[in-house]
This record gives structure tokens, sequence and C-alpha cells, in this order.
């Protein structure tokens, strides 16, 4: 299914396309006026020149782009970066080198990926008790190891 998204293009190049029919990222590249390098552990935010209209009910994530990660310890930090559908403004990705080496970025690199996520809203409901589970209240490993 097809979402039609208002986009600006101040970027140099052109609108990011999907690389494959059941791609669900779209590669967001970096626009540098002369390439960056992270230091080991450094993160910058790096500016993509495009900036979209959502319909409300969707957001847009920044997500990491694998081969960054798996080649150069390069990854988003915020993941997913999330762009509400009120935003109007340019969208950036901050990236964090996690490698103990330096890594450079050029302009037109490509930094991150895009995807389209529908959402809804918490509407609360006040409670003093929730329901039983098996789980209950365990978390953060007490489901074991397997």
């Amino acid at each position: 299914m097809m979402i039609k998204v208002s986009i600006q293009n101040d970027s140099p190049f052109e609108l990011p396309l999907y690389a494959t029919k059941a791609s669900a990222g779209l590669d967001l590249k970096a626009v540098l006026e002369a390439p960056v390098t992270l230091k080991p552990l450094e993160r910058k935010v790096f500016g993509t020149g495009l900036k979209i209209a959502l319909p409300d009910g969707f957001e847009a994530q920044v997500r990491p782009r694998s081969g960054l990660a798996a080649k150069h310890g390069i990854s988003v930090l915020n993941t997913p970066g999330t762009i509400d559908a009120d935003y109007r403004g340019e969208i950036g990705v901050i990236l964090v080198n996690l490698s103990k080496e330096d890594f450079t970025i050029h302009g037109g690199d490509r930094v991150a990926q895009l995807v389209l996520a529908r959402y809804e809203q918490i509407d609360w409901k006040i409670s003093e008790t929730l329901s039983k589970t098996e789980r209950g209240d365990g978390g953060f490993g007490s489901t074991g190891k397997q």
C-alpha cells in the first residue's frame, strides 16, 4: 500500500527511493559541504535537506543502516528516531560511532533509513488494579535465557 506524503527537497540529491519492491525503508543521504569525521564514541546530527508533511496517524522512523552498523559500528543514536506528523523541519539523523576507529562521512553518503509507520494515540483509563498474567510484573530478563 502506498501513502501520499508531501516532501520538500532542499538537498542536491534525488528523492529517496525504495531499493527493491518489498523494501520497508528509504535511504537518507547526508547533506554536507565537506566530509565529517566521527571519532570513536562521538555523535553528530547530520542534515538530509528533506522536510515532510505526514498524514495524521503516521510517523516516520529514522533507523540505522545495517551495513554501516555491521561493517563500521555506525548507528543512529535514538533508534528509532520519530518524526511526528505535525513536524515540518528538516529531517536530521543523529549518528554515533561505536567503533574504535575514526569514520568519515561524505556528502551524499547513505546514513540512515526512513520507515513509515501507523500509530494510535493512548486514551488513558485509570485503574486501581490490572488484569493478571502468567508473567506478571517480571521484566528485564525475567523470562530467562533461551
